[in-house]
């Protein structure tokens, strides 16, 4: 049975990642930070529509402690294929920024993220096939302002995948980044409607993309025949920035 981990699993574009891997036949660790109710629904839907499969609920704060990381990773059954679907930003210039907020989002988008693949690690290398993939953003290609240190660990963590894919390619373990540019999900609820319409205009392709948009290509990489795609970020954008 092939069982991939979403860290994620309850927002937007990772709801639709579950969704998208539970119908090419994975089981699910479906991850959450605090909202155990909506992984345990998640889990209970995918679960009647996919009766042969396993979805169990999981939670991790990914601003934990490394020890309570390594607890977590110990206690896995085996996986195939993680999935790092999680996510924070704070919209503000940098000079408002408190150390508290800036040391948080470089925690859950990279340092936490890096340090759960080197824990990982050991399981994924004696699958046949191996896969991580990382939510990136538009903006680790192209930063945005009032968002510099969020653009930082999405750029950061497309130099970590192509450099730590190249450690571990003979293996047919493959590491990559689908990197989204707007996406229509709870993140973006901050925004007026005007705002997001002339957002809108901006792109290329003429709207928001739909979760289910993003998900499509992380199914792809997850797929066996993906072998050869390692090291590398792939911009989901509708033709936007990158």
């Amino acid at each position: 049975m092939k069982r991939a981990l979403i860290f994620g699993a309850t927002g937007g574009i990772g709801q639709a990642i579950a969704s998208r891997l539970a119908d090419s036949g994975w089981s699910l660790y479906l991850h959450c930070n605090s909202n155990w109710e909506e992984a345990s629904s998640l889990a209970d839907q995918l679960s009647q529509q996919h009766p042969l499969q396993d979805f169990m609920p999981i939670k991790l704060n990914f601003l934990a402690s490394d020890e309570q990381l390594q607890s977590f990773a110990a206690g896995l059954l085996p996986v195939n294929a993680v999935v790092f679907a999680q996510g924070i930003t704070d919209y503000d210039f940098l000079g408002s920024q408190s150390s508290q907020t800036i040391e948080r989002i470089i925690k859950v988008n990279l340092e936490n993220p890096i340090k759960l693949t080197k824990l990982l690690e050991g399981q994924l290398l004696k699958q046949e096939h191996s896969r991580i993939v990382y939510l990136g953003s538009v903006y680790g290609g192209q930063g945005s302002a009032m968002e510099a240190v969020y653009s930082a660990t999405k750029g950061g963590i497309s130099r970590f995948a192509q450099a730590y894919a190249r450690e571990v390619a003979a293996s047919r373990f493959t590491v990559n980044v689908v990197a989204p540019g707007a996406v229509n999900t709870p993140m973006n609820a901050m925004f007026s409607e005007e705002t997001l319409r002339e957002l809108s205009e901006e792109i290329p392709a003429g709207h928001l993309a739909k979760p289910r948009e993003i998900a499509y290509w992380v199914d792809c990489l997850l797929n066996p025949e993906s072998d050869y795609l390692t090291g590398q970020t792939i911009y989901v954008s509708g033709g936007w920035l990158e």
